[in-house]
């Protein structure tokens, strides 16, 4: 069963690519962005989807 695309998370102040997860591209058209912990910079920063 399938979830949807594979997508990659970067973080915006350090950009190091630390997540990845799905989504449904049919549901939400727009790039995700979520608030996550960065291990390289030591706190919560917004995590934009990537390419």
């Amino acid at each position: 069963m399938a979830k949807g695309d594979k997508v990659i998370l970067t973080c915006t102040v350090c950009l190091s690519r630390n997540y990845t997860t799905h989504r449904n591209t049919k549901t939400h058209t727009e790039r995700l962005e979520l608030k996550k912990y960065c291990k390289k910079c030591g706190m919560h920063t917004i995590h934009k989807e990537t390419k």
